[in-house]
This record gives structure tokens, C-alpha cells and sequence, in this order.
């Protein structure tokens, strides 16, 4: 068996500057491999799912806040992998697509709307496995001073606002379905780092956030949020696993791909079983939050359930995509369906099955 190992753990500044750099370069060098990929993306369905993994199989997996790792290794998947695997850990969907397509990375965990914005810049990386999480996670955060509680309350405000995050498709349904257009408020560009900070100070008049930050927000007197009777279907609560669309196609990755798709089933499971030591292992001794605020951030997210990879699951992100291409924040019109591969749908399911996890409920 081959020992899983990491690299470029903790990515930041300089770093990750001259990954990027090396990515876009090795991107010239791969014009063609791009063109490839694009031109069989229609045809990788008729081509059955392999799964023998040769020997000196590697998959480099683009990891965020070394959470999958965390919960692979944790679990006891990542040494069950017959295959290598390395972990670059990055900050944010935009850094882990120039390390896709620099050839770079190979498969990334990922929410739902860098995928969209993925297929906007004409990168092919298809989903091949998701899980969902409480749909009620993320709240929208009121400054210290001001007075938000409905929807409605949200014309005129200055919004924290981050291009290719869950929490941009959140502020844009809220916006809709409220019968608000983004012209009747302020977006305020922002890195999802900054949000807690810009309105805790009132640099922002409301800003999306999750736990741990919702409990850090409300220690700040004066705070408030917006009820969740306001801001139900906002948020879908739903995250992805992507890979290069070159990887699904070539054999030996494709089954290593396989292989991992069954383990990021069955580790999350686990963490459903163990959700004190997930809290305790993972956001106390890793992300070094405090104890509480682990809790809340496992009892914010709920049990994760899986979806199958199916047409339901292709129209729920397609209904992402019309949401923000409405408010005219996509270059161009994409469709949903050229983002999945599937075939990956058969592990989904065999590992849900046998690993005792829940499949997600059609109406959502």
C-alpha cells in the first residue's frame, strides 16, 4: 500500500504566490491537453468508470484548511487508499482552479458555487461527489447600529459580498427573494476572511456568516441577526468533490478518483458518528478553535447526507446558476449538466449503502 503523504501544508503569502505562478506557466504548456479535455467532455458517459489502480497510482488532492485530510485521516480512510495520495493545501476555489488548470491538482472539496464559476471560465472540472449539510448554517449578520429584521430591511444596506462563495449565491436569493435587485443595495467586495470583522465594526451593514463567526459576532454588543424564518432557501448547505476533467478520463486516476469518491462518503460518516472527537481532533487541535465554539460549529453544520449525482442534483445547481446569472454576475450563460461526471454516482451510492450514511431527501 502506498503511504498517503502532504505537502505545501498551510499554503500562504509567497507560497501560494509561486504555486500560481507555476500552475499559469504550466498551463502554455498544456493548451492542448485543454482542448482534449473540452472536446470529450460529451463522450466521458459512454465510457465505463474504471477500477483497477495500478501500481504508482498519485492523486494530488487541493485541499482548504486541511479539512479533508483531517477527516480521511481521522476516520482511518486515507491509509485504506491503495494509492498515493498528496495534499496542497489552498486558500479559496480561485487558487485551487489555477492549480486545475496548471495540471497542478487533480480533485478539490469544494462548496457549490466555485464549480459554477469554474464552467463560466470554460475550465472542465466535473463534480463526482457531494454532501449536504444544515441548510440553516448561515445566518445573515446585522452591525452593531442598525435595524435588519426581514428581508425587506435589507434595501439600502452596504453587504458583504464575495464572488464565487456559497455566501455570494446566499446574499443574491436573499435579494430575490425579497424583490430586491443588487442596483437597491451596496455590495461590498470583500475577502470571506474579512466578513466577521467589517461587521462586528460597521464597516458593512450586514454580512453572511457561519459558525464559528456567527457566535463571535454576536459577542459584540449591539449585534443581531436577520430570523431564520426571514432567511429560509437562502443557503443550500450543499459542497462538492471536483476533479479535472483529464483525470476522470485517464484509467488509473479515474479508479484512484473511484476509490476516494467511497472514502469521502464513508469519512464523513464517520465524522456523523464522532462528533465529539471530529469537534475535539479536527477544529480544537487543528484550526484551534475553543471547545465551545467547535460544538457549535459541528451541531451548526447537522449530520451530513449525500445526494445522488443525478438530474436532481444537476437542476438544484442549475437553479444556483440562474440565481446568479440573473443578477448578471456570470460573464456567460453556463448549464449545470456539463459539470458532473455521473458515472461517480455508482460509489456514492455503494458507499452510503454500506457505510449505513443517508442518502439526501429529494425535497429540498
Amino acid at each position: 500500500m502506498h503511504q498517503p503523504r502532504t505537502f505545501f501544508t498551510g499554503l500562504r503569502g509567497r507560497t501560494i504566490a509561486a504555486v500560481l505562478v507555476a500552475a499559469t506557466a504550466a498551463t502554455l504548456g498544456l493548451a492542448g491537453c485543454a482542448n482534449s479535455d473540452k472536446t470529450s467532455a460529451t463522450t466521458v458517459a459512454d465510457v465505463p468508470l474504471p477500477t483497477e489502480i495500478p501500481a504508482g497510482t498519485k492523486l494530488v488532492v487541493a485541499d482548504q484548511q486541511e479539512r479533508l485530510q483531517s477527516v480521511l485521516r481521522l476516520s482511518g480512510e486515507l491509509d485504506k487508499l491503495p494509492f498515493k495520495v498528496e495534499f496542497a493545501n489552498f486558500i479559496g476555489g480561485p487558487a485551487i482552479l489555477e492549480a486545475f488548470r496548471g495540471g497542478a491538482a487533480d480533485v478539490a472539496p469544494v462548496g457549490d458555487v466555485p464549480p459554477i464559476h469554474a464552467l463560466a471560465a470554460g475550465q472542465d472540472v466535473p463534480i463526482v461527489a457531494a454532501y449536504q449539510t444544515s441548510a440553516s448554517a448561515l445566518k445573515l449578520a446585522v452591525a452593531p447600529g442598525k435595524t435588519a429584521t426581514t428581508l425587506a430591511d435589507l434595501k439600502g444596506k452596504k453587504i458583504a459580498y464575495a464572488e464565487g462563495t456559497a455566501q455570494q449565491a446566499a446574499v443574491l436569493r436573499a435579494l430575490a427573494k425579497a424583490g430586491l435587485k443588487t442596483g437597491d443595495v451596496q455590495l461590498i467586495r470583500l475577502q470571506l476572511a474579512e466578513f466577521l470583522d467589517a461587521v462586528r465594526t460597521g464597516q458593512v451593514d450586514i454580512a453572511p456568516l457561519i459558525e464559528p463567526n456567527v457566535t463571535r459576532l454576536l459577542r459584540t454588543p449591539g449585534t443581531s441577526l436577520i430570523p431564520d424564518s426571514e432567511t429560509t432557501g437562502i443557503y443550500g448547505g450543499l459542497a462538492y468533490l471536483y476533479a479535472r476533467r483529464a483525470v476522470v478520463q485517464d484509467p488509473a486516476k479515474a479508479a484512484a478518483t473511484r476509490a476516494l469518491v467511497g472514502a469521502y462518503v464513508r469519512a464523513h460518516q464517520w465524522a456523523n458518528t464522532h462528533q465529539d472527537e471530529w469537534a475535539r481532533r479536527y477544529y480544537v487541535d487543528i484550526q484551534k478553535v475553543s471547545a465551545d465554539d467547535a460544538q457549535r460549529i459541528v451541531e451548526s453544520l447537522g449530520t451530513y447526507t449525500f445526494p445522488h449525482l443525478d438530474q436532481a442534483l444537476i437542476d438544484r445547481q442549475q437553479a444556483t446558476i440562474d440565481v446568479i446569472d440573473g443578477a448578471g454576475e456570470l460573464p456567460k450563460k453556463v448549464r449545470a449538466a456539463g459539470g458532473f461526471d455521473l458515472r461517480f454516482d455508482a460509489p456514492v451510492t455503494q458507499a452510503v449503502t454500506e457505510s449505513g450514511a443517508a442518502f439526501e431527501a429529494k425535497a429540498r
